[in-house]
């Protein structure tokens, strides 16, 4: 079976370099009649929104199962767990807490910290409440406030247990694929709609990062972003300076109001009536300090000129490809990193989110999924070169632990190193999971 391999003399090998794997609420949890409806259930029920007409309501039963896989995730070796809370599930409609959901997640952190596994909490990863969308979702400003409330709630519950709380996992997919182009829930269409998202997101992730230093302030407290490094489809001028666009639209929007307080310059180029509506005091408290930032990196992404000054996004070009029909481009990954280590002054780094889905073939009880492997091999060395140039990454995080609902896209894309049996719930590991814990049982 192929091996997971990292230099003798990386630190990715020393003990205090965290591992670990990542899932989220709506995905995995199941359990649909115990939380409130929110905005992917209703997606999930727009004909023709999944491609596979699926939903959400049994996905992995691990509400239902979630002790089998407290014992999964620590027989994998791995030093931490990324989850996700369902704001639906802890709260109800009068944002009064739900008690019996709120046990659900003491038990689950109390049993992940008894066997020293790391817990990180994202409080935020897509699935809004729906009464909260019926009330505007994230193009109302109160939102961002019912947020920080939410933030309030939970955050006293598991107190500091919790070893590291993310307000949000990739605001650009709230904001641009929900609000802006419409693929994912609610599956609003304008670009004024994906720019004033955008801006609230942010704004609650400040106003919960208020919170969380006050509730939890030993714990780490951060925000996770998504990024695709922008290439030029060509070495011109017109296509250079459409990968630079795009690079500000889609991936510095979320990351410079973090970090420098205001918006990337291509602001300036949209019309006045796209623009978000910015309050007097927004950016300072967008731009509050954080104790780190998530980066979850899965591919490139390739920029034309449109020959309007704008720019177009082009099908990939490289090969392999992912089941996702994404290229795998490892190189793009330490790219990404040393340019924002260079560019940018930045806290501490998790790669919170790195994998690959692949046509995954059970063959006598066993699934040989090297191409997967391999994915993991060259991203986790990539991830090495980075730190090796100075960038300060502390931990690396593989997605996901097991196959579940792929969002748009259904059961029919698996990205997990667990194999996910839907009418059985049987989980199965993949050789990749046979791989990570190997790399795990060999460090220094």
């Amino acid at each position: 079976m192929p091996k997971l391999t990292l230099p003798t003399e990386s630190k990715m090998l020393q003990r205090d370099f965290i591992y670990g794997v990542a899932t989220s609420s709506f995905q995995i949890e199941g359990a649909r009649a115990a939380r409130l409806p929110c905005i992917w259930d209703t997606f999930c029920r727009q004909p023709g929104a999944i491609v596979d007409g699926s939903h959400g309501d049994v996905a992995c039963e691990h509400i239902a199962r979630w002790q089998q896989d407290v014992e999964l995730i620590a027989n994998l070796g791995v030093d931490a767990y990324r989850l996700s809370i369902a704001w639906g599930r802890v709260m109800d409609e009068r944002g009064q807490p739900n008690q019996e959901g709120i046990r659900f997640y003491q038990n689950l952190v109390a049993a992940l910290t008894a066997h020293g596994i790391k817990v990180f909490v994202t409080l935020y990863h897509w699935d809004l409440p729906q009464y909260l969308e019926d009330q505007g979702g994230w193009l109302n400003r109160q939102t961002a406030y019912a947020f920080a409330e939410y933030a309030d709630v939970i955050s006293q519950a598991l107190g500091e247990q919790v070893y590291s709380y993310a307000t949000l996992n990739e605001p650009f997919c709230s904001a641009y694929l929900g609000y802006e182009v419409g693929i994912h829930a609610p599956g609003k269409k304008g670009q004024r709609y994906g720019r004033q998202a955008a801006h609230h997101l942010l704004l609650a992730h400040g106003l919960a990062m208020q919170v969380l230093r006050r509730t939890v302030p030993s714990s780490e407290c951060g925000i996770v972003l998504n990024f695709s490094t922008a290439y030029g489809a060509s070495s011109s001028a017109a296509d250079t300076h459409a990968a630079q666009l795009a690079d500000q639209y889609h991936n510095l929007w979320y990351l410079q109001p973090l970090l420098e307080g205001r918006y990337p310059d291509v602001l300036t180029l949209l019309p006045e009536d796209v623009r978000p509506e910015i309050g007097a005091d927004d950016m300072a408290i967008i731009s509050a300090k954080n104790d780190f930032i998530g980066i979850n990196y899965y591919t490139r992404a390739v920029f034309a000129s449109d020959g309007k000054g704008w720019f177009v996004q082009c099908e990939p070009t490289k090969t392999p490809l992912t089941a996702m029909g994404w290229e795998v481009v490892p190189e793009a990954f330490e790219k990404l990193l040393v340019d924002l280590h260079q560019r940018f002054s930045l806290p501490p780094l998790y790669i919170t989110e790195n994998g690959a889905a692949f046509d995954d073939q059970i063959v006598d009880g066993a699934i040989y999924d090297k191409p997967r492997i391999d994915y993991f091999n060259s991203h986790l060395n990539a991830v090495h070169n980075a730190i090796e140039q100075g960038v300060n990454i502390r931990g690396y995080f593989a997605w996901s632990l097991m196959d579940n609902f792929e969002w748009a896209l259904g059961y029919s894309k698996r990205f997990g190193i667990v194999h996910v049996d839907y009418h059985t719930q049987q989980r199965t590991l993949k050789h990749s999971a046979l791989a990570y814990k190997g790399l795990l049982e060999n460090r220094l």
